[in-house]
Parts: structure tokens; C-alpha cells; sequence
């Protein structure tokens, strides 16, 4: 990462920082564009260079989540199973939240908080799953060489390894106060998952 690139992570984690308290501090709807932007000395114009909207900086670890599977995928062998292509790029989200800093933990324990006391955020957030599980479909249906629009069980594949991450995350669903118990929990169930399907279901 340059310089530049690094100026501008440094801004955009400053920006999330700010809003995270203020969302937590003064509540979510009562936070404005304005105040965040504020409290980092920056415009709101600047503000929207990094983030489309509240929202967006609410759910931005879908974003990075996203990020990781696709470009895992993209680099799995050609001839390994789809699912188990899909499996690895879970890993490799775990292995993100294992590199986690003190900081890194703090954010996402912040945004676990935040979920909790504005449910409508949880339905904004099913919706943002929905989008990657779309954009992981088209992947799939390419290294299956099948219509993403047709192909049943490219979806069926998907919807399975995404189901692997919200039983990871959410069940059982206990207080969290450390990632290292996200990562477990992950990869206990990625070891269920992995044990319940027959080889060649997913060809």
C-alpha cells in the first residue's frame, strides 16, 4: 500500500471511528452526515468520497467480507468443487478476523452494538447479504459453465455457504466480547458443514 493509499485508509477508518461513537453516544438516527464529518475536520463532501450514506458506513464490513470471498474465489483452482471453493473463501474471512488489531476488534464490537439496538440496520443488513450472495452466484455459474439465471443448484451452493456464516455468527447467540470467539465459532462450523455434504453434489 503507497502512501496515498494509505492516507486514505487511515481518513476512511477515522471517519467509521467518529461515527461508531457518535451512533452509539447520541443514537443512530439522531447522528447526522454533518456531525460525522465534523468530528474529523472534514467536509460532508469528502465524507461521501468514502462512504455513500449512514448506512453504508453501518454495513461497510460487508463490504470487506465481500471483497475477501470474491478475490479468494477468483484465485481457487478452476477444477476444485464450487463449494469447496466457497468454503475456502469463508476461511480466508476468518483468517481476516484472526489478523484482527485491538482496533479491528473494537469496530466490529461496536458495530455488533449497533445491530442490536436498531433492528431496522439488521434488515438493511439481510438485504446486503442478499447483494453478495448474487455476486457469488455469478462466479459460481462461471466456473461451473452453466446460466446463473437458470442454474438451481449454483444458487443451492451459495445459499449453503452463506448460511455457513450467519449460523457462525449468530448461533448460538451469546454476548461476544472477543473476536477470538466469532473465529471458533466459525470454525467449528465450517467443520459441520464441510462433514454434511457427500462429495461431487455441487459439480
Amino acid at each position: 500500500m503507497g502512501l496515498r493509499e494509505r492516507k486514505k485508509e487511515k481518513t476512511r477508518l477515522a471517519i467509521l471511528d467518529a461515527a461508531l461513537d457518535l451512533f452509539l453516544e447520541q443514537g443512530y438516527d439522531s447522528t447526522t452526515v454533518d456531525q460525522i464529518a465534523g468530528s474529523v475536520e472534514i467536509s460532508p463532501r469528502t465524507f461521501f468520497r468514502y462512504f455513500t450514506s449512514k448506512d453504508h458506513l453501518a454495513l461497510w464490513f460487508h463490504d470487506h467480507g465481500e471483497e475477501i470471498m470474491l478475490e479468494t474465489l477468483r484465485n481457487r483452482p478452476a477444477d476444485e468443487p464450487s463449494f469447496t471453493a466457497l468454503i475456502q473463501g469463508l476461511r480466508a474471512v476468518v483468517r481476516d478476523m484472526e489478523g484482527s488489531t485491538p482496533e479491528d476488534t473494537a469496530r466490529f464490537l461496536k458495530l455488533r452494538r449497533l445491530m442490536e439496538e436498531n433492528p431496522h440496520l439488521v434488515g438493511q443488513s439481510v438485504a446486503r447479504g442478499a447483494a453478495t450472495e448474487r455476486r457469488l452466484a455469478v462466479e459460481i455459474a462461471a466456473r461451473r459453465n452453466v446460466d446463473v439465471t437458470t442454474d438451481q443448484r449454483t444458487h443451492l451452493i451459495v445459499a449453503f455457504a452463506m448460511s455457513i456464516l450467519r449460523v457462525g455468527f449468530e448461533c448460538p447467540h451469546r454476548e461476544v466480547t472477543d473476536v477470538r470467539i466469532l473465529v471458533e465459532r466459525m470454525e467449528e462450523t465450517l467443520e459441520l458443514a464441510q462433514n454434511a455434504f457427500r462429495p461431487g453434489w455441487d459439480v
